[in-house]
């Protein structure tokens, strides 16, 4: 049987600290370049593009990439800070299909919504849960309003008043569907 001074010799002797000291330098010069690079690359990323999830089966994708500060077109996929109410707390990011800007119309016939008289969807009198819904505004967009929506019937968009149209200032980019 091994004593404990013995053992404490051998794991000093086995985890030398100037030895270590010595294998971490020489690391360090061997990839501290590769690390420095992997660094400004991720931060250079970060302050251009971030990653979405959509939690709902709103939109056919689970996973975005979003391009901060993009102004998307009609027809493109937008994000934007959801401005709190409902379900969902403020600041939850929120992937659409930006439909209409300013200058657009959104009109609607009964519960079924147009923009510049394309059908865009069918606003539900209430949730799954069986929470009542209120129509969104219909009108003329303003400068700096959008109208979003997503295919499925129950994605939460400028259908609702809840959502409403979102705001310039409520946009975080364009974003593009990876999977």
């Amino acid at each position: 049987m091994m004593r404990a001074y013995d053992l404490t010799q051998r794991l000093r002797h086995r985890f030398d600290p100037q030895a270590f000291q010595t294998r971490v330098s020489a690391h360090v010069r061997r990839w501290g370049l590769a690390y420095l690079l992997a660094a400004v690359a991720a931060l250079a990323f970060q302050s251009h593009f971030t990653l979405g999830i959509n939690a709902s089966p709103s939109l056919p994708h689970r996973l975005y990439l979003i391009h901060k500060g993009t102004m998307p077109m009609r027809g493109d996929l937008v994000a934007f800070r959801w401005s709190g109410g409902g379900p969902y707390p403020a600041g939850v990011t929120f992937v659409k299909i930006l439909e209409g800007g300013p200058g657009d119309t959104v009109t609607r016939v009964d519960r079924d919504f147009f923009v510049n008289g394309h059908t865009v969807g069918t606003a539900k009198p209430s949730s799954r849960a069986g929470i009542a819904l209120e129509p969104g505004a219909t009108g003329i967009l303003s400068a700096g309003r959008y109208y979003v929506r997503a295919p499925h019937p129950d994605s939460l968009d400028s259908r609702y008043a809840l959502t409403g149209w979102i705001t310039h200032e409520q946009i975080i980019g364009r974003a593009y569907a990876l999977f």
